[in-house]
Parts: structure tokens; sequence; C-alpha cells
């Protein structure tokens, strides 16, 4: 691609299209949100991918035998003509939506891993699209904050966040029977939270 963008590339003024996203030869990695396009780079961090790598490997070990998939980023996930995003981790349950290039439609489940250069976009620009286009179930993790916010579609709108903190479980909405223990996503010891909160408290077997 011949313009050298940031992670919002609103002054150019044209809205590119998906058959152009995918004449880009760029090794750098976009997305389009209303033909806008957003530069994905620079790489994520070391601890961005082993979360990510984390929550992958029990997505697809309880998706196993399953008619839902779990895939990870870089996934080309196509909304529309002018919409194309790569989430984190995403599951699809309707196998029609997948193809060999990319995934057509709406995954019901996404999940975005929060950095400096792409937080603001997965809260607003993201959630906005998501909600729009139908995504059942959307949750952003906070690696610095250590904290998950998960919001659930109804009635076409996505209400208020739920919201946790490392040392607690979440349950998927999209897979109920699976609940992620955040301490082990954030790499935390789960006694911490009691030494963490209560100074001074001793435990036995610490």
């Amino acid at each position: 691609m011949g313009v050298t963008m940031g992670p919002l590339a609103e002054d150019i003024g044209k809205r590119f299209t998906y058959a152009e996203y995918c004449t880009w030869d760029d090794e750098q990695r976009w997305e389009l949100i209303d033909g806008v396009p957003y530069n994905m780079t620079p790489a994520p961090t070391t601890r961005h991918q082993r979360i990510s790598g984390s929550i992958f490997s029990l997505l697809s070990e309880y998706l196993r035998g399953k008619a839902c998939t779990a895939f990870y980023a870089p996934t080309d996930v196509v909304f529309d003509d002018h919409n194309v995003v790569q989430p984190d981790l995403l599951v699809v349950c309707d196998r029609a939506k997948i193809t060999e290039a990319n995934i057509q439609g709406a995954p019901d489940l996404i999940i975005e891993i929060l950095s400096p250069a792409t937080g603001r976009k997965d809260r607003r620009e993201k959630k906005s699209l998501y909600e729009r286009f139908g995504v059942r179930e959307y949750i952003v993790l906070d690696p610095l904050n250590e904290t998950v916010e998960r919001l659930t579609l109804a009635d076409g709108r996505y209400g208020q966040p739920d919201v946790f903190g490392w040392d607690e479980t979440m349950r998927l909405i999209v897979l109920p029977e699976l609940e992620l223990e955040l301490w082990n996503i954030f790499e935390k010891e789960k006694a911490e939270s009691v030494h963490e909160r209560y100074p001074g408290y001793i435990t036995e077997n610490r």
C-alpha cells in the first residue's frame, strides 16, 4: 500500500473496499471499519500473545467435537465490503460462515486484548461495529489493569458491561458450560488477592 497511516487514517478521505484491502502487499496488518484503514502495527507484546494463546487453548479444547470453532488472529472477519477486522480471538457456531479465506458474517463471540495502540479503537469503533452486525458476546481484556469487560447483545444493542477482576471467574454467554479462571489467564496466583487487599494477612501453605 502506497500510503503510510497511523492507527486511525480518517484524513485520507477515501473509503476502501475489501477487494482493495486484498491487494495490499505490505508486511503490516490492516483492518477496515466503514472503509477506513486501521494499521495494526506494532506487533503484539509477548504478554498479549501469552494471554491470547492461553484463551485459545481453552476454547479449542472445549470445542473439540462440537459445532462451534475457535479462531485466532490474523483471521479476516468480513462483515461487508467496507468492514473487515482481525479480532484477537473469535468463536463461530454457524459453519456456513467459515470459508477457506475468511469468516463471512458476525462471529458469535469476539475477544479483544487491549494494547496502547488499539485500546481506543477496540472500545469505540469496534464496539459499535460488533453491535451493528450482531456479535452476541464481545469481551475486552485489559492486561494493564488486569480486568475484563463483557458486552452481551440484547434486542440488537449492547447494555452496560459486566466487569470482572483478575481474581474472579467468568462464565461465557455463548458457551455457558465454559468458565474462565481469570487469574490463570492473567498469570496470577489466586492467593495474591487476599494479601493485596489485607496486608499482613497470613494463610497457611503460602
